[in-house]
């Protein structure tokens, strides 16, 4: 699913709120579901008895999160930022992050830090560890920003192929409603009204995740 809209539509704001980072202000109801058969939980109930302290671990296990700005951590390599979330959840790290640096091609790069790697190699490493521990569910804001066109496709198809094959739901903001049309996304439009207010009001039903 794909949230179109200009820059201060909302949509970063939108993705937080769907990444359990923050607290909605109003909320009738919001409930997550991370596996087909697992307990569904009321968190709009949670909100509003305040029981937020539950919501740090479903972020952590069963959402990755691709920031629109790049999120590792510039003093970790390559390899230590994906087995970051690893480390996080107490989970075996066996050889993920080599498996996973040889699918985005990146294998190269395990060794170094951020700052050595060109654009399109953080974008990956990002992505890497986004899904490292096997999320339910993949948020991207903006993930194609900082690229040309070209490259701008390819990480949108890539994203595609990624999600198809772990069986992950993708949501992803971006300006791009070109690709989000070529690769069938389900788009919601973001406007901001006549009074600078801006729309937040939005269903979403992936029939097994959120």
């Amino acid at each position: 699913m794909a949230f179109i809209g200009e820059s201060g539509s909302g949509k970063s704001t939108l993705l937080e709120l769907l990444a359990l980072l923050l607290r909605p202000d109003h909320c009738e109801q919001f409930s997550f579901q991370p596996q087909d058969s697992g307990p569904v939980h009321d968190l709009a109930a949670e909100w509003q008895l305040n029981h937020t302290e539950a919501f740090t671990g479903w972020r952590g296990r069963h959402i990755g999160y691709i920031m629109q700005t790049g999120g590792l951590l510039p003093y970790l390599t390559v390899q230590e930022n994906i087995e970051l979330p690893l480390r996080l959840l107490q989970l075996p790290l066996a050889d993920t992050a080599i498996q996973w640096a040889s699918k985005l091609a990146i294998s190269a790069q395990l060794g170094k830090l951020p700052a050595m790697l060109s654009v399109g190699q953080r974008q990956r490493a990002e992505v890497a560890r986004a899904l490292a521990h096997r999320p339910a569910i993949l948020i991207a804001d903006e993930p194609t920003s900082a690229v040309d066109p070209i490259n701008a496709e390819r990480m949108v198809e890539l994203l595609c192929e990624l999600t198809d094959e772990f069986n992950v739901t993708l949501l992803l903001a971006t300006h791009a409603q070109r690709l989000a049309q070529q690769f069938d996304f389900t788009m919601i439009e973001h406007q901001i009204s006549a009074t600078g207010e801006q729309s937040h009001q939005v269903t979403i039903d992936t029939g097994t995740s959120l």
